[in-house]
């Protein structure tokens, strides 16, 4: 028995050919079981990541610290204490503002893979730079990851991401799916 070709076993309604998101591959079109797996594991990864960038912060922090008078080190660490929660309320707010934005202007699927591609370019470049920032941070790190956690929290707690709504919109737009 001959395979049916894919575009022939979609559902009613269903368009010929379904665009691949970065992240999400097409799971996004149907948000199944695949997509939830798809997002719940890159949340589990950036989970990891950013406890390993805790982990460093609070050794760096910690060699810092240790050369500090017992009472300015007690100031400091609690300066280091209000300075995070203030950080993870501004990341937390700096990445909402901007999925707000890109919620007004979604991108369209081949705007969010040249958006990743570029995002990706740039991301190594970065990381190399970073590095030996993070020695002339090492007083303020603490905080510095509040901030990050804060961002990367707001990114994954948001019901669709501003790709997906994109590429709805330009799926209604292109309902063949090309």
């Amino acid at each position: 028995m001959a395979s049916k070709a894919s575009s022939k076993t979609l559902g009613a309604g269903t368009p010929a050919r379904i665009p691949a998101l970065p992240g999400l591959g097409t799971t996004w079109y149907e948000r199944g079981t695949r997509y939830w797996l798809r997002r719940a594991s890159g949340a589990l990864l950036w989970f990891v990541v950013m406890a390993f960038f805790c982990y460093i912060a609070l050794v760096l922090y910690g060699s810092f610290r240790t050369s500090l008078p017992s009472t300015v080190r007690t100031v400091w660490d609690w300066a280091q204490a209000v300075l995070s929660f203030v950080a993870f309320a501004w990341g937390w707010r700096v990445q909402r503002r901007d999925l707000h934005k890109k919620l007004l202007d979604p991108p369209t699927p081949g705007q969010a893979r040249q958006a990743k591609r570029d995002e990706t370019r740039r991301s190594t470049g970065l990381a190399v730079a970073g590095r030996a920032l993070w020695l002339v941070a090492a007083p303020v790190a603490p905080a510095l990851v509040a901030g990050c956690v804060g961002w990367v929290i707001a990114a994954f707690a948001v019901r669709e991401y501003p790709s997906e709504v994109g590429a709805r919109r330009w799926l209604q737009e292109h309902p063949s799916g090309t």
